[in-house]
Parts: C-alpha cells; structure tokens; sequence
C-alpha cells in the first residue's frame, strides 16, 4: 500500500482517467446557480454545467472548500496511516488553499503537508500529476515537496476565452476593455503569473489564436522533446482537437495529457475557452 496520499481541489482539473489511475482524492468546491448549488465534478457534468452557464441570467457564484470539510478528509486518510500531500489551486484566485491550512493547523498533525500551486487549472493539475509519479516511486514526502517548490518558476499556462463576458461578468476585467476588445473582434491571450491572470498577447479573429498559442509556447517553452504538455478546453472539443494536432506536429513533446476546464474555472473564463499548459 503506498504510504503517501495526493489530495487536491477541483480548480487543478485533473482529468478522471490520472484520478483513477493513481487514486487522487480530489475535493470538490461549489457552484452557486439560481437554483440551488453542486459541487464542481460531482453533481454536475462539464456538459450539463456549461448549459446552464448559457441559460441563466446571473451568473453562478463560486465558493471554496470549507476547512471542516477538508478536516475530515484528513481525517479519513490519517486513519489509514497514511501521510498527506494536500495540492491546492492559487491561493490568490480562492480561500480553499488557506482553508486547507487551517485544517491541518486544527488537527495538529505532522503528517499532513499543503502545498500552494499558485496555479490554476492543469497549470494546479502539473503539480499533482508529478506529486503522484514520486509516490509510485516511493519518493519520501520531503523529496516531493522539495520537487514540488522547485516547479513553482516553471510551469507556464496560455489560454485564450471565447468571449470576454464571463471574465467581465466576474470582475476578472475592465468592462471598458472588454467591450472595447468584443467591438474590434480581438481575442486575448492569457498567462498566469503570480498566482493571478495577466494579459499575455492579443489578435485580431479566432482564426489566428492557435498558431499564436503555439508559437507562444515555443518562445516561452524551449524544446518540447522531453516534455509533457496539457491540454484543457472547457466544452470545446473540437478546437482542443486542433489545437492538440498542432501540438504535436509543431512541439512534438513526448506525451500529451487532455483535460476539461471544470465548473470552478469555467465560471470565470467561460465556455469555448481553450488552453496549454507545459514547463518551461
């Protein structure tokens, strides 16, 4: 049985098939609707959820993790003797990773680490991803986080969204630049830095935002032959298909993880939004 238990939040996105695989236990946060609230993964499909993103007239309410909730998540696995890496998405963007902090100062116990991504989506999901493969290995809890801490200058997120209503809906945005940026049929590109959103790039028309991405990426990310890249879209298969051909046939990295943008993230950012996630 292995001794170290990955926990994280729903915002890293990582896809059910590395869930499962490596037995990740994953805590959802919540969306708020007008009519009722889900937890994000759990009572709602991505499908079913940017459905009814596009129906409703306000848009839904995100809130983070509890420390109760994730106390008795530490609990759970405490009992198995087993220790604990909990894998947070930015603190700066949600409350859940302090959440997690109050829980494991609550409980006392030193078998219990939080680990502040300060990423988002599989930007997070990279962290997880490599904690994971360390545990299969056997690696000691000290030798993951110290990997862990030295990915934190690393790992880089470009992604674009299909409008910029959801980002200026959420005060994520101007809303003078946003309309301004709709009206001129500009399309941002979008990092993250700092644990927050930025402003990476623009162009002119939907048609041009791959390439840009791809050429981004090799400007930022060196040589792609040794490396793993993800790809996240939020109810847009078919242009993370598109994207991922470009990927290959331009980075040629050695292997590819696909996810969906979940509800946390696709609240703020969207349906249609498109990203690529990677070390530099």
């Amino acid at each position: 049985m292995k001794r170290i238990q990955i926990i994280t939040d729903s915002m890293t996105d990582v896809p059910k098939d590395l869930v499962d695989k490596y037995n990740i236990l994953v805590i959802p946060l919540t969306i708020h609707f007008e009519d009722g609230e889900y937890r994000d993964g759990v009572d709602l499909t991505g499908a079913e959820f940017y459905k009814k993103l596009t129906e409703v007239k306000e848009l839904p309410k995100t809130s983070q993790i509890s420390p109760n909730t994730f106390m008795e998540a530490f609990k759970e696995v405490l009992k198995q003797e087993k220790e604990i890496i909990c894998i947070n998405g930015s603190s700066k963007a949600s409350g859940t990773h302090q959440a997690a902090v109050l829980a494991k100062k609550e409980l006392e116990n030193d078998k219990i680490d939080v680990f502040d991504t300060m990423s988002l989506c599989f930007g997070g999901g990279f962290y997880v991803y490599e904690a994971v493969k360390m545990v299969e290995e056997g690696k000691s809890r000290k030798e993951i986080l110290d990997t862990l801490e030295e990915m934190k200058s690393k790992v880089d997120h470009i992604f674009t969204v299909d409008t910029l209503e959801y980002l200026k809906k959420g005060g994520r945005l101007n809303p003078m630049k946003a309309t301004i940026a709709t009206i001129l049929n500009v399309k941002p590109i979008l990092t993250v830095v700092e644990g927050l959103v930025e402003p990476l790039d623009k162009v002119r028309g939907s048609k041009k935002v791959i390439s840009k991405m791809i050429e981004l990426s090799k400007e930022r990310g060196g040589d792609f032959t040794n490396k793993t890249v993800s790809i996240a879209h939020a109810n847009n298969p078919e242009k993370a298909e598109e994207l991922k051909k470009m990927v290959l046939s331009e980075l040629k990295p050695k292997e590819i993880i696909m996810t969906e943008i979940g509800c946390t993230i696709g609240t703020h950012a969207g349906p249609g939004t498109l990203a690529i996630f990677y070390h530099k």
